[in-house]
């Protein structure tokens, strides 16, 4: 692959105190820029639809409508949910009225937090830079994107626009690979929005820590889909095969491992086989409907995995490293030690791991890390009850996969191993900005309810400050007050 387009290395100390320098500059206090910039970067996208089409048709033999779907729709939201509500978001508020306090008028107010740098990773690259570049926008922020360099033509691309619509001081982008990254990881920044894998996640977070800068991280894991017997299992076959294979499995969010009862595990096989049918009549090779990996080096590890496993390839299971392809597959009779239940897979392979009964599936996903997201698929709310409510993820998903992301009003974020913040909307906006509280007490409230503050101390003063608090809730039933610090 050529390096011909990474950002030399000298450049990238510059870029980032251009950036800051533009930010200080107040260009972005004006609300009506930050809505001028945000509808720019919404026609960037749409004045070049077809050029981003082909720049991850290259990257990763992707097909247009899945471009649409996990890309373009996405970030048209971000972009019209940003411009809509840019000056509700960052009206002054007053705070919550207290007789005690009002007259110092307390407000509250979402301010920028400054430079702001996101590293992407190379499945979804469109949607994990320009959504938050939209928020960040909004709340004020300069921004620097660092695009995957595996997605070497959509990163070129987006070089190249992006100073074609937008501020070319307050933002910009920054290609290259490891050295590039840490270079710009040496750097002191005012947030870090990283989506990736936990290996690099890690060295993220230390780099963060040595500038006490707050970070964002989205590293994804295994997600677990959970199956009801008494499922609709067609619905669920579809829904859950879709989510697996769709970019080729290369989906932070997309199901990894089904968990589904020993007695329901043929049926459910058996209504994949009919879905996969359905899905690729000619099969997937040959379909202009299936993605391909990244690189050869993921194809041939995603193949490693497939070659070791202990499970039963019901369907699929072959690899052509070359032309970085790697069939839908499925395997059943996966032990919980299998080479497919260590890494996280980020293919097309789907495990299916047979279980007693829905308290064993429970106690599978707790003696893991915690996933981005849980999946069940049953028409039971007492079942989705009892799984959700003794489980964590970052978000808890019935009778669908992958889609959550993109819906209005609902974060993406994950927790523990998977990470931890969120991005896409209002909450994107409240990642990258501080709330700033502001009093302004007037002299005379000295004179009737706070001279008691300034010395000398009277006893009398004492009194007052006692009124200051509230009083407790009443004492829990049963418990009785501690004698000399004993209860």
């Amino acid at each position: 692959m050529s390096t011909s387009f990474y950002t030399p290395l000298e450049e990238i100390p510059r870029i980032h105190q251009r950036a800051h320098d533009a930010y200080r500059s107040g260009k972005l206090k004006s609300i009506a820029y930050r809505k001028e910039q945000i509808a720019q970067l919404g026609y960037m996208l749409k004045d070049n639809e077809q050029r981003f089409c082909d720049a991850l048709k290259t990257d990763l033999g992707r097909p247009v409508q899945e471009t649409i779907f996990f890309d373009f729709g996405a970030v048209y939201i971000e972009v019209k949910t940003a411009y809509d509500n840019v000056e509700k978001w960052t009206r002054s508020q007053r705070a919550e009225f207290n007789l005690n306090f009002f007259a110092m008028g307390p407000r509250l107010r979402a301010e920028p937090k400054g430079v702001i740098l996101a590293i992407a990773p190379f499945n979804v690259p469109i949607f994990m830079l320009l959504s938050p570049l939209a928020g960040a926008i909004a709340g004020g922020n300069a921004m620097v994107l660092k695009p995957s360099e595996q997605a070497s033509a959509t990163a070129q691309l987006l070089a190249e626009l992006l100073p074609q619509y937008l501020d070319r001081d307050l933002f910009h982008v920054i290609n290259g690979a490891v050295p590039e990254t840490t270079k710009v990881l040496e750097l002191k920044w005012d947030h870090i929005l990283y989506t990736g894998n936990g290996r690099v996640g890690r060295i993220v977070a230390r780099a963060a820590a040595e500038h006490l800068t707050p970070l964002t991280l989205e590293v994804s894991g295994k997600n677990p889909v959970v199956v009801d017997p008494k499922c609709d299992v067609q619905m669920a076959a579809r829904r859950i095969l879709w989510g697996r294979v769709s970019n080729a499995g290369q989906i932070c969010l997309a199901p990894e491992y089904v968990l589904v009862p020993e007695h329901f595990q043929d049926k459910f096989v058996e209504a994949l086989q009919e879905v996969y049918k359905s899905f690729y009549p000619d099969g997937p090779k040959n379909s202009d409907s299936y993605c391909r990996i990244i690189s050869e080096a993921h194809t041939a590890r995603i193949k490693n995995l497939i070659d070791q496993t202990k499970g039963t390839i019901v369907f699929g299971g072959d690899a052509d490293v070359a032309e970085r392809y790697v069939a839908p597959t499925v395997v059943k009779d996966v032990r919980l030690d299998d080479p497919l239940m260590g890494e996280e897979v980020f293919g097309p392979v789907l495990s299916i791991v047979p279980v007693k009964d829905v308290d064993e599936a429970i106690s599978i996903i707790n003696e893991r890390d915690h996933p981005l997201a849980i999946y069940v698929f049953s028409q039971d709310k007492a079942f989705l009850n009892k799984v959700f409510d003794n489980t964590e993820s970052g978000s808890a998903i019935a009778n669908e996969t992958v889609i959550s992301c993109g819906v209005p009003g609902i974060p993406m974020g994950g927790l523990g191993a998977s990470g931890y913040g969120y991005y896409t909307g209002k909450h994107m906006f409240d990642e990258f900005t501080h709330i700033r509280v502001s009093l302004n007490n007037p002299g005379w409230v000295d004179k009737i309810a706070f001279g008691f503050r300034f010395p000398p101390y009277k006893p009398e003063g004492e009194k007052q400050l006692r009124a200051l608090s509230p009083s407790l809730p009443p004492r829990p039933s049963g418990k009785k007050q501690a004698a000399n610090g004993k209860s």
